[in-house]
C-alpha cells in the first residue's frame, strides 16, 4: 500500500531556512509594514521550494487573508455538449478576466445538490467561503440562499439581474428591455401591427424586463399588449391565430421552434404569414452553434446577448469589491446592451385581403 505523504509544517521550513517560525509566516503572507532582508526572504523560498509546502487555503481564509480564489458557481450544468454553447462564453469571459486580474478560479458544481437542485449551502455552511468572492450564473436562483448570501455581506456578482428583500444585489445583466422594444421597433418597421410577447412561464427579472420592455413600446405606438405566457405551444399558437398576430415576439427558443412547426402544419408560412423574433439565445438545449441555430437549423431574428462580455465585467466588479474600491449598489449593478441580429424569420407583415 502507498503510505500518504504527511503535509509539511511552516516548523520544517522553518528549520530548513534556519530562521523562526514567524519568519516563514513573514514571508507567504508578505505582511505590510514588516521588513524582511532579501537573504532571508532567499532562503525561506528556497526552503518552500525544496519541501514542496503549500499553503493552508482555509487557514488563510480565517485569518482574512485573500487566497486570490474567485469561485465560480453554477445552478445548472455547464458541461453538456447542449449548454456548452449557451455557458461557454460566459465561462471564457470569466476566466480571461480573472486571469488578467491575477486570481485563479474554482469552480463548484454538484457536491451540494438536494432535490435536484444545485445548492450553496450545504448543512447550514457556505460551500463558497474557500473562495474570496464568487460569480454565480443560472435562471433558476435559490430565493433564500440569495438572501442570505447577501445578509452575510459575502462577495458575489451575479451574471443576470437579480433582486434580493435582504439589500442591493451586485450583478451584471443584459438590458433586455431595450432589446425587446428595440425587436419590436423592427417588426413594427415591418408593418406589423398585432404583436404578442410569448414569455416564459416562470416568472423571473429576465421575464421581467422583455415585457417591461414589450410593454413600453405597446404604450409608444397605442396598441394594446397581447402577452401570453401559456407553456403548452399548441395554446399559444391557437390563442395567436384567433387575435390576428402577424408578429410574435418568443423568449425562448424552444416556444419558437415549436410555434413555427404549429404554424407550418397548418398551412402558414414562416416568415410570410407569421413573423417571429426570438428575443435572445435563452435556451442553452436547444443551440449548438452561433449564431442562434436550433435543431431545426432556422436562422432566428433574435438579438445576441454579450455573454463574455458579462462574465469579464463580473470579474472586474468583484475584484473591485474584495479590493475594497466598491460597495454593493448601484456601482455594482450594470446592464450590457443586447445587439440586434437579423435572421430569416421576420419580414413584412401580410397585407389584408381585399374584400
Amino acid at each position: 500500500m502507498t503510505q500518504r505523504r504527511k503535509r509539511v509544517t511552516q516548523a520544517e521550513v522553518a528549520r530548513l531556512a534556519g530562521v523562526s517560525q514567524a519568519m516563514v509566516s513573514l514571508v507567504l503572507n508578505d505582511s505590510d509594514g514588516v521588513r524582511v532582508a532579501p537573504e532571508t526572504r532567499q532562503r525561506v523560498v528556497e526552503a518552500l521550494r525544496q519541501t514542496g509546502y503549500t499553503v493552508d487555503i482555509m487557514g488563510r481564509r480565517l485569518r482574512g487573508k485573500s487566497n486570490q480564489i474567485i469561485g465560480v458557481f453554477t445552478y445548472e450544468a455547464v458541461f453538456p455538449s447542449g449548454s456548452a454553447d449557451f455557458y461557454g462564453p460566459f465561462l471564457g469571459g470569466i476566466e480571461e478576466e480573472a486571469e488578467a486580474q491575477g486570481f485563479d478560479l474554482l469552480l463548484f458544481t454538484s457536491p451540494g445538490r438536494r432535490q435536484g437542485r444545485r445548492k450553496v449551502y450545504e448543512q447550514g455552511s457556505n460551500r463558497l467561503g474557500i473562495a474570496d468572492g464568487c460569480i454565480l450564473l443560472g435562471r433558476h436562483t435559490d430565493r433564500a440562499e440569495l438572501d442570505r448570501l447577501v445578509d452575510e455581506r459575502f462577495p458575489f456578482v451575479f451574471i443576470g439581474r437579480r433582486e434580493s428583500s435582504a439589500g442591493p444585489v451586485s450583478y451584471v445583466g443584459g438590458d433586455y428591455a431595450a432589446a425587446t422594444a428595440a425587436l419590436y421597433e423592427r417588426v413594427w418597421a415591418l408593418d406589423h401591427r398585432r404583436v404578442a410577447l410569448v414569455g416564459y412561464h416562470e416568472e423571473s427579472e429576465s421575464t421581467a424586463d422583455r415585457r417591461s420592455g414589450y410593454l413600453r413600446a405597446c404604450k409608444r405606438h397605442r396598441k394594446t399588449p397581447l402577452a401570453l405566457n401559456d407553456a403548452d405551444p399548441s395554446a399559444v399558437f391557437e390563442r395567436l391565430r384567433a387575435e390576428e398576430v402577424t408578429a410574435a415576439l418568443v423568449e425562448t427558443t424552444e416556444m419558437a421552434a415549436a410555434l413555427r412547426a404549429l404554424a407550418t402544419g397548418s398551412g402558414l408560412r414562416v416568415p410570410e404569414d407569421l413573423s417571429v423574433g426570438v428575443l435572445g439565445d435563452t435556451d442553452p438545449t436547444q443551440t449548438s452553434a452561433w449564431p442562434l441555430r436550433p435543431a431545426s437549423d432556422t436562422d432566428w431574428t433574435t438579438f445576441r446577448i454579450p455573454r463574455r462580455d458579462m462574465g469579464a465585467r463580473a470579474v472586474r466588479i468583484l475584484v473591485g469589491m474584495l479590493r475594497g474600491e466598491m460597495e454593493p449598489g448601484r456601482k455594482t449593478q450594470v446592464l450590457l446592451p443586447c445587439e440586434l441580429v437579423d435572421g430569416t424569420t421576420v419580414t413584412e407583415a401580410p397585407r389584408a385581403p381585399r374584400r
